[in-house]
């Protein structure tokens, strides 16, 4: 189940787990402008992805969703 809205608080301690797991201070989390129990992630102007907020059975979690295009491997 697909939670309540993504907060500006929950968007900035995102963006600072991102920075330090990912090693890369131009990830940026931005909220959706459709939805409200999600978050979209950009590299610089480049969209990589969807972080989804899931607190269901009041247990909260994020889910990061990224799909890898097989022309995106072409080196």
């Amino acid at each position: 189940m697909r939670g309540r809205k993504v907060t500006k608080d929950e968007i900035t301690r995102l963006e600072r787990y991102f920075h330090k797991t990912f090693q890369l201070q131009t990830i940026e989390i931005r909220q959706r402008p459709r939805k409200e129990d999600s978050a979209e992630v950009y590299i610089g102007d480049e969209f990589i992805g969807v972080i989804f907020r899931d607190d269901e059975d009041d247990d909260l979690s994020y889910q990061f969703q990224m799909a890898i295009l097989d022309y995106d491997l072409e080196a």
